[in-house]
């Protein structure tokens, strides 16, 4: 089992080498890096080269890049929202071409999947402008160009609003863009808010590429430690295994806590998913 963590833990402070240092002593293997330009700014050449040391320095591999979603976060304030599936030509240009930009960090630093949005959450409630089909379709293609250009693969997240529940997501890559190298990032939070997390699994058999772990109540997205929200993990591993997922566990969380004491407790997860598939 391969285990990464993504640099939301630390979303609202500029990523540093101490982060790294700290994921690494945990025993993580890989980073999904969360592309906010207030977290860190994809658009700075000495940033980029900096990240690329902290990598040599920690041996932590760059699985996945998140995908813009919004202008910034500061003092736990989210700016506007950048939106792929917005229905104003402006805003969604503008967004694909942060999206470009997040992406030009492959011609420094290697890495695996771009894990995108389609449109914003419905929790809380979105702009009725923001979760428009055709413009979805549009930044599917453009996105999916762009990936291709650099040798990503897009992943597309299973999110809580009409665009992208694992049955519309297949729908639109499999039937309507007929983009069959297209994946899923099964985020198992946002599964469960919408879905049975098991069904999810198995309805996106053969679409996951990597995935999103963290917990919740069913109704908050919380993006809690594992096993502390209602998600029966034994059965959603199983599922995984299952579908034959091999691929990275990217934990997802948010700081309910000092970062430590997440990190040491999603250390002690792992050990818990590892003696389940185990057993």
């Amino acid at each position: 089992m391969r285990i990464g963590l993504s640099t939301h833990l630390f979303h609202d402070e500029r990523l540093s080498r101490d982060h790294l240092r700290a994921i690494a002593a945990h025993g993580f293997e890989a980073i999904e890096l969360f592309a906010t330009r207030t977290h860190f700014d994809y658009h700075d050449p000495a940033a980029v080269s900096a990240l690329a040391a902290w990598l040599d320095e920690t041996g932590l591999v760059l699985h996945s890049v998140h995908a813009p979603i919004v202008e910034g976060l500061s003092g736990g304030v989210w700016g506007p929202a950048l939106s792929t599936a917005t229905s104003d030509p402006a805003r969604r240009q503008r967004t694909i071409r942060e999206i470009d930009a997040a992406l030009a960090l492959r011609e420094r630093i290697p890495f695996s999947f771009l894990v995108a949005h389609l449109g914003v959450p419905d929790v809380p409630p979105s702009a009725p402008d923001d979760n428009q089909r055709e413009a979805a379709r549009r930044s599917v293609q453009e996105m999916h160009a762009l990936a291709e250009a650099r040798g990503v693969t897009l992943a597309l997240e299973v999110l809580p609003n009409r665009l992208s529940s694992v049955a519309a997501l297949r729908r639109l890559v499999d039937d309507e863009l007929e983009l069959g190298d297209v994946g899923l990032c099964l985020d198992t939070g946002h599964a469960h808010m919408t879905d049975d997390v098991v069904d999810a699994i198995e309805e996106a058999s053969g679409h996951i590429v990597t995935t999103h772990l963290h917990d919740n109540d069913g109704r908050s997205d919380a993006h809690l430690v594992p096993f502390d929200g209602t998600i029966p993990w034994e059965a959603t591993l199983f599922a995984l295994q299952k579908v034959g997922y091999d691929g990275v566990y990217v934990f997802e969380l948010a700081r309910t806590a000092p970062p430590e004491e997440i990190l040491a407790r999603a250390r002690h997860v792992r050990r818990r998913f590892e003696e389940i598939l185990a057993s």
